[in-house]
């Protein structure tokens, strides 16, 4: 994803404290009172404490945290489902939080889709009529509203399914009729609230690739909210990870694999598998006159180490590392590949 790409999302000193003086609270909390003194002295529940961030049009943007981290209730604040305390939340420069009802409804149908973890599906309703429902709210003829579920519906590789009951099919095929519903709006920003947490391994394994695939071809900007570490360096572009109501780390997931800033950080980073997410441009060094490089294999820069290792035992050669354009950013050698996948740095 292109690092120019425009702001989409902007959240500014964002905060949710429930309980009866929600403001005088926040007060307390700039004053330096921690969330759980706050809890034990008055009872009010700090959900999200000042959280700001930034999501770029066409982005995947992963909000990671344990259950109470205040991920689930952040994401129902940006499209207040949840009424935030204060803050901003601005879209595409407009800030959501001063829009009046009819403003906010007309955002909620065509521009946000949310995708929840229970699916949300109308038990009475055929699988085309579930998808086509956002479209129906919209005021789109029937017709019309049926054609575009369907092509919906075929794009989550559910075609032929139009006409089931969403009792008849499985977790997994449930899950994919609630992305269709989502995608039959073509909204500009789709969020994700843990959407896979209830599906078994595989299928869930099935639904990331399948939501990779999708964003491949989208291009949309993805906001999307886990409690699985594997699952959020898999799909993010940028990963923000959540603690107390606050964002502890964020960066893209190779910078918070390779560099946790503390320990919370560090307990979710010990089992990675660092050949699936250190590219050839973190271990590249500098090309040297003696590389010969216009011989060399070449790889993008976002090439995991993964994927590198067969061309470096193929080849048993150095190899280049050249943007989109041809033009040689390093060298990633033997020995720079053996340290990285030991988790040593390059001396």
């Amino acid at each position: 994803m292109p690092t120019a790409a425009p702001a989409k999302i902007t959240c500014q000193q964002l905060y949710k404290i429930f309980g009866k003086h929600p403001q005088r609270i926040q007060a307390a909390l700039q004053a330096g009172a921690t969330k759980q003194e706050v809890l034990q002295q008055t009872g009010h529940v700090v959900a999200v404490k000042d959280v700001s961030f930034t999501v770029r049009q066409g982005e995947t943007f992963v909000v990671m945290g344990l259950s109470g981290s205040g991920k689930s209730t952040l994401v129902r604040c940006l499209t207040r489902l949840i009424e935030p305390t204060s803050g901003r939340v601005l879209l595409d420069g407009e800030d959501i939080l001063t829009m009046d009802e009819a403003r906010l409804r007309q955002l909620r149908r065509h521009k946000m889709s949310m995708v929840f973890q229970h699916f949300g599906l109308f038990p009475h309703r055929r699988v085309i009529d579930n998808v086509a429902y956002g479209l129906e709210t919209q005021g789109m003829d029937k017709r019309q509203r049926l054609a575009r579920a369907q092509e919906a519906l075929e794009l989550v590789g559910l075609k032929g399914w139009h006409d089931h009951f969403p009792g008849e099919l499985s977790g997994g095929m449930q899950q994919r009729v609630g992305l269709a519903r989502a995608l039959a709006v073509d909204p500009e920003i789709l969020i994700f609230d843990e959407p896979f947490s209830a599906l078994d391994p595989l299928i869930r394994r099935e639904m990331q690739d399948e939501l990779i695939k999708l964003q491949e071809i989208m291009h949309k900007t993805l906001i999307f909210i886990t409690h699985d570490f594997l699952e959020a360096i898999k799909l993010a572009d940028y990963l923000a990870i959540m603690k107390d109501g606050e964002i502890v780390q964020m960066g893209p997931p190779q910078q918070v694999v390779l560099h946790p800033v503390n320990e919370y950080v560090c307990e979710f980073t010990e089992d990675v598998p660092r050949s699936h997410v250190v590219t050839a441009a973190a271990i590249m060094r500098p090309p040297l006159p003696e590389d010969g490089a216009a011989y060399l294999p070449a790889v993008p820069p976002d090439v995991t180490l993964q994927a590198l290792v067969p061309i470096a035992a193929e080849r048993d050669a150095r190899i280049a590392v050249r943007g989109q354009e041809g033009d040689l950013l390093g060298i990633v050698d033997r020995r720079g590949l053996m340290l990285a996948l030991a988790g040593l740095e390059l001396t």
